[in-house]
């Protein structure tokens, strides 16, 4: 879809305003992008069937932002975006995607330093020129050289929220091809790794070369690195390549049981099949020269005398050894992982009340239309004044409006209940800027670190536990703090807070929003082995966010997370009985 690609250019217009001191404007820009990732349809689609006046209806977009998307969909691109770029020729994007840079630094390291792109920002830094500008310092020099190694080190990874849905419709535009009969994304992909350097597709066809042909010519291909008989590479417009494979039928489980790895996984299968006297490859599992398996991958594991098992877990981290105790009937067998449909609610939503883009009321429907029986409000407090954090009163207010809602609910006879929590800030002593007054009215509490986060070690461990021990505190938000390719995770004792949590029976958060995915799988394990639980949320300021619920179920399951594990997962009466403390399992 369009949608991303005119969001980003509509993101990067409100940079060069900020950056240029225009007021207000910076605001309606990413209002409107906000909308077009919020959208389920393709704003191509909405103007070749409404027109102008369509596009003025997604949320967010007014009259003037309306003709500059037409403008983009006619000719493909802004003339705004093109003159703020003539006027600052720099990657801005680029720029302020680094952690502490934004448009106004930016613009002034630009006039200053003449810095353009990250290449010329590093060089300025290491040669101490970024210390010596008012409103910067050796400090901020010194984050800016660990943000760009940070951002180094990602490069060439995407992550799989961002370019998963560009996967999947390639892969549904295979499955319905004629010329196909089987289409899997296999890979890392399909392991739901947090993020890929690229994706293998495997196909079985009656025509490979009209398969191929096919293939190449898709929406999205914007280049053909290689093409043979059965296998091609194509890079997207996305800038990340896809590997096209044609296997036999009779392989084909073969095939993707190899292909989709990991390859410590395979290693370790290749050596049983070896004690066995078999041969196992991407064509088959094999008897000297006899196929024994390789239709499909349950067949696979069948002959290696283990229980087929979720992808996701297929890392060599004793999945293995759990599926043949499973196919020997002997226990602990493998995880019975939590499943998309078993989440009942989100409970980490922001709403307009706080920069969110969508009211309480909207963000129900959505929750509601996605299938749950709850949701929570959970709207950023007070010492977050960049989002409108909500102080005691705002709160109080707050919850007359969804005590409203609820009433409203209940008389038009609709089982959906709208709960009121609040995102707290954990300061740097551990206590949280909300009264506890203010606290125990709510529903639950979820708290978070969003700011210091280079304290050392022990005083960040000292700093979240402090946090549990109040007794409103319900949940710990995104617990490590890390962002993709911005900063690692901040540094805890990652077994006291597990032993903290479970005494205090707090849950952790799996944030699935793309650049968090925090827990990460193998703390999610961790966790899990210590009897704590979890919440699986999306942090949604939008709609639209909230599909990335799949994204984090994905990553739960990553972690062996199972139902009872998933706070979440549980029916309303469970949950608000975890609230109340103390939860006993």
């Amino acid at each position: 879809m369009k949608n991303r690609e005119i969001a980003n250019l509509l993101y990067e217009i409100a940079d060069f305003l900020e950056a240029e001191n225009v007021q207000f404007k910076p605001f309606a820009y990413r209002r409107a992008a906000f909308g077009l990732e919020s959208l389920g349809k393709d704003a191509k689609d909405i103007y070749k069937e409404e027109g102008l006046s369509g596009l003025e209806n997604i949320p967010g977009v007014g009259k003037s932002i309306a003709e500059k998307i037409e403008e983009y969909i006619r000719k493909g691109r802004i003339k705004t975006h093109e003159n703020l770029k003539s006027r600052m020729p720099i990657k801005m994007r680029e720029l302020v995607s680094l952690e502490g840079l934004g448009p106004k630094k930016v613009k002034l390291l630009y006039r200053k330093l003449g810095v353009s792109d990250i290449k010329s920002l590093e060089r300025a830094a290491k040669n101490h020129e970024i210390a010596k500008l008012e409103g910067f310092g050796e400090k901020t020099e010194k984050n800016i050289l660990e943000s760009v190694s940070f951002k180094k080190k990602s490069e060439g990874r995407f992550l799989t929220g961002d370019i998963l849905e560009e996967i999947e419709e390639m892969e549904e535009s295979l499955r319905k091809s004629e010329y196909v009969r089987r289409a899997v994304v296999a890979g890392s992909v399909r392991r739901k790794k947090e993020t890929v350097g690229d994706a293998d597709m495997l196909v079985t066809a009656g025509n490979s070369k009209k398969a191929m042909d096919f293939f190449v010519s898709l929406p999205g291909v914007v280049k053909v690195r290689s093409r043979g008989g059965t296998k091609a590479s194509v890079k997207t417009s996305r800038g990340f390549d896809i590997d096209l494979r044609v296997v036999p039928e009779n392989s084909f489980g073969a095939a993707l049981q190899y292909f989709t790895g990991s390859k410590d996984h395979n290693i370790v299968l290749r050596k049983i099949a070896a004690t066995k006297g078999l041969k196992l490859s991407e064509y088959g599992l094999f008897r000297n020269n006899k196929m024994i398996a390789g239709r499909t991958e349950e067949g696979i594991y069948r002959a290696l005398g283990m229980k087929w098992m979720d992808p996701e877990i297929r890392e060599n981290s004793g999945e293995i050894e759990a599926a043949i105790r499973d196919f020997k009937g002997e226990k602990p067998g493998l995880p019975r992982l939590i499943a998309h449909e078993d989440i009942k609610g989100d409970l980490h939503c922001h709403s307009s009340w706080a920069r969110g883009a969508n009211t309480v009321w909207e963000m129900a429907e959505a929750c509601k239309e996605a299938g749950y029986e709850y949701f929570g409000v959970s709207d950023h407090t007070k010492f977050l004044k960049i989002e409108k954090g909500l102080d005691e009163n705002d709160l109080r207010k707050q919850r007359l409006e969804i005590d409203r809602l609820n009433r409203e609910l209940e008389k038009l006879g609709i089982r959906f209940a709208i709960l009121q929590g609040a995102e707290v800030n954990i300061l740097e002593d551990g206590s949280v800027d909300i009264k506890d007054e203010a606290l125990k009215k709510l529903d639950y509490v979820i708290a978070g670190v969003h700011s210091n986060f280079k304290m050392k070690k022990e005083g960040m461990t000292e700093r979240i536990i402090t946090a549990m021990k109040n007794g409103h505190v319900n949940v710990i938000s995104h617990p490590t703090g890390r962002l993709f390719g911005k900063r690692d995770p901040y540094e805890i004792d990652f077994d006291r807070v597990l032993r903290a949590a479970k005494v205090y029976s707090v849950a952790l958060e799996i944030n699935s929003f793309p650049e968090r995915m925090d827990l990460n799988d193998l703390n999610i394990r961790r966790a899990r082995e210590a009897g704590v639980k979890m919440a699986i949320n999306t942090d949604s300021h939008q709609k639209g966010h909230l599909e990335n619920m799949k994204a984090g179920v994905d990553q739960a399951r990553r972690g062996w997370a199972e139902k009872k594990d998933i706070i979440n997962s549980w029916p309303l009466p469970k949950i608000v009985q975890f609230f109340k403390k103390p939860y006993v399992s």
